[in-house]
């Protein structure tokens, strides 16, 4: 790695953009080219300890890190690595503390100056920017869990069992669907809330992990993905979960089962939408008494309103409303012609407001009055 060609070649590049100077230090911070940050030699001992925890800070959480300097100057840096071996860094600033209020150097536009000093950085081979994601995905997780610890506490949980049952249909319907972003985020939430309230008990934990794996993978399969290939998967999985005892590589585990059941649902992407939409029937189907909106139809395919509506359209030509009136009118034939309830009976158990709007409908579908239709099926019959 030619760490002096590419620092020079960075530096000339980053005080046309910014109008601030480099400096290439080791692994300890001392400065090997360039100035030093803020140019106080009295102070030198702690301006190097301060470069050394801006490069360590920045390889620690993946993204750069400002720090303090002891002439109250704000510097960043990028750690210079050969393979995931830290060999040093390059250090920006500073940025005297006083000049942040004013237009040229505000908080945003540091972060700006920050986040491009590692792009060049990267754009020159000179740090593991694999490494880096790494840590800076790391340092996310860890975060989202001390947020979810702390909302856990604000609940008072009493079990287990209460967190899951509280996030399964979110985390069931996000998966139905393949939103992955969605599926992790409440993946997460959970798995902080069994680790939080089971963490002395592992079998206890295994059960629930079990539990959920089961549950994501059923819900798969109504989403289109094929049993057999999930049954395998799963087995195999199952049988190395049996030796895992280490929190980490629980969470992994999960994580990685989830990964594989959206898999199986992206790659069967044909049957889903047919499916969600009959989850949406049977809904409608199983409410016809009662008012349903459109959305709560949507709710049960788990699919937002506006995706619902094209759907219905694509397949069946029709819209929500026009549907669901076709199926309280196919309902109400059935019972005038099966059963010997009134026609007020009728109308209310087919979801219409009233007998007059009722019998308006049934015309206009049928081209004949509920009590028209009902004489002559029976007719028919005789």
């Amino acid at each position: 790695m030619n760490v002096d060609l590419g620092f020079r070649q960075i530096a000339d590049r980053y005080r046309r953009e910014y109008d601030l100077p480099l400096s290439l230090v080791d692994a300890e911070g001392d400065v090997l080219e360039g100035p030093p940050c803020c140019g106080e030699p009295a102070a030198e001992v702690r301006c190097r300890e301060a470069r050394e925890r801006a490069v360590r800070e920045t390889l620690r959480w993946g993204e750069p890190y400002l720090h303090l300097c002891c002439g109250n100057c704000i510097i960043w840096a990028v750690p210079v690595m050969e393979n995931a071996a830290l060999v040093g860094g390059i250090v920006a600033g500073g940025v005297p503390i006083e000049d942040c209020s004013r237009e040229k150097w505000g908080a945003a536009r540091i972060g700006a100056a920050a986040n491009r000093l590692l792009q060049v950085v990267v754009e020159a081979n000179l740090t593991n920017a694999a490494l880096l994601e790494l840590r800076r995905l790391d340092a996310e997780r860890e975060s989202r869990r001390a947020e979810a610890i702390h909302e856990l506490k604000s609940k008072c949980y009493d079990s287990i069992r209460d967190i899951y049952l509280r996030e399964e249909p979110g985390l069931l319907a996000a998966v139905k669907r393949g939103d992955r972003p969605h599926a992790r985020e409440i993946l997460n939430r959970v798995l902080v809330g069994i680790y939080y309230l089971g963490r002395d008990r592992p079998s206890l934990l295994k059960s629930f992990l079990l539990e959920l794996v089961v549950m994501m993978s059923r819900t798969a399969v109504e989403a289109g993905a094929e049993p057999s290939e999930l049954l395998g998967a799963n087995y195999s999985s199952l049988v190395e979960l049996d030796s895992i005892s280490d929190e980490t590589d629980l969470s992994a585990w999960l994580v990685s089962m989830l990964e594989r059941i959206m898999d199986s649902i992206k790659e069967q992407r044909a049957y889903p939408n047919t499916v969600l939409l009959t989850a949406a029937l049977q809904h409608m189907e199983q409410h016809l008494s009662e008012r349903i909106s459109r959305d709560d139809a949507a709710a049960a395919a788990s699919m937002s309103g506006s995706h619902f509506s094209r759907l219905m359209k694509e397949k069946f030509g029709r819209s929500f409303t026009d549907l669901l009136t076709q199926m309280r009118i196919d309902r109400s034939r059935e019972l005038l012609r099966r059963t010997d309830r009134s026609i007020v009976q009728i109308c209310q158990e087919c979801g219409f407001s009233d007998q007059s709007y009722f019998t308006k409908v049934f015309q206009r579908y049928t081209g004949q009055t509920p009590r028209e239709y009902r004489l002559r099926v029976r007719t028919s019959f005789r």
